[in-house]
């Protein structure tokens, strides 16, 4: 579904990716870990359309998306949520919704932002003031059904889960997993908890100073010596 090819971008002086390459099937979930300023949401910003790519290439559905505007990713199937949640202030939960399935989708489809509130466990805040009546988590579960809400068919998830303690992030991660096997769209998932990245994730593919440095299962890549190195700062080349 998505082929990422030789990935480079850099801010001046400053490589972010260098040559990342990595795919993503069809409802497959793929968790993205490294240390910070290891490129993650950087990653997430050139698949989304949010900047510009300095090398390399991004294919969506067989599509080339040189070009291709961040609205335009969103109604081919790409969505993405932020690391802080972002609700429209003075417009209800529901309401959320409406403007983004105005800018994703094109069209309002009010039954499939019921069934999103429903799996995101909102369907009893759809009335509340987004920016002022909701918990971090139930904030964090609107970005989750704002994205859900355009219908895509591949969900990029940028730490969604920081913040929220132990027993939230289990019973967050459980509603992805539920979410995931309900609508059958593929996650790529940026999350630092190990713990919860393991259960979620059936493949991990591990970021270094812009680099893929691991990719494998959570057992393989988590023992994996380059990626011990790089949360401790023992590098061999240090």
């Amino acid at each position: 579904m998505l082929e990422i090819a030789d990935l480079r971008v850099r801010f001046g002086g400053v490589t972010a990716l260098d040559g990342v390459s990595l795919t993503v099937r069809e409802r497959e979930i793929v968790g993205i870990v490294g240390p910070n300023g290891a490129g993650k949401t950087t990653l997430f910003n050139a698949i989304a359309g949010v900047i510009r790519p300095t090398q390399g290439t991004l294919r969506f559905a067989g599509r080339d998306l040189a070009g291709t505007r961040d609205y335009e990713r969103a109604r081919m199937g790409i969505a993405r949520t932020f690391q802080i949640p972002q609700p429209l202030h003075e417009l209800t939960v529901a309401e959320n919704l409406v403007v983004a399935q105005r800018f994703g989708a094109g069209r309002v489809d009010r039954a499939h932002a019921d069934e999103v509130l429903n799996a995101t466990g909102l369907s009893g805040k759809r009335d509340a003031d987004a920016g002022n009546d909701l918990t971090l988590t139930e904030r964090k579960a609107l970005e989750v059904a704002k994205a859900l809400a355009m219908r895509p068919k591949l969900l990029l998830l940028d730490e969604v889960l920081a913040g929220l303690e132990t027993t939230a992030k289990r019973a967050f991660a459980q509603m992805l997993a539920q979410i995931h096997a309900r609508l059958s769209l593929a996650l790529v998932v940026i999350e630092h908890d190990i713990e919860t990245s393991s259960a979620l994730c059936p493949r991990i593919v591990v970021l270094d100073f812009g680099k893929v440095i691991a990719e494998g299962a959570p057992s393989h890549v988590f023992n994996h010596p380059d990626v011990i190195a790089s949360y401790t700062g023992a590098r061999a080349h240090a």
